[in-house]
């Protein structure tokens, strides 16, 4: 089983959607078991600019984490599928125990 992780920021749009709607439903539509999305209340990356969109008149991008684990066919499946429709945002994987 592999765990992968995509970090995005919230008011991204693809297409006509919300970026991380679009990735769920890429998700759905390559049979992942299922995945889960988090809206973090600070981030940085690698231009080490703290995002702080909870502070008053802050415009700073809500960061999200979306995670997911299945088999290792799926996973690559799916994070091959998003990287042909989307090439932002920082994917990581990871091999799992499923207990």
């Amino acid at each position: 089983m592999i765990q992968a992780q995509i970090y995005i920021d919230k008011d991204k749009i693809k297409g006509t959607e919300p970026l991380h709607q679009f990735i769920m439903h890429l998700l759905m539509k390559n049979g992942i078991a299922g995945a889960t999305s988090f809206e973090g209340f600070s981030g940085f990356g690698k231009h080490q600019r703290l995002k702080q969109p909870g502070l008053q008149f802050s415009f700073d991008e809500t960061p999200m984490l979306i995670t997911f684990i299945d088999e290792a066919r799926k996973v690559n499946a799916a994070l091959t599928e998003l990287r042909k429709q989307y090439r932002g945002g920082f994917i990581i994987t990871h091999t799992v125990t499923y207990w």
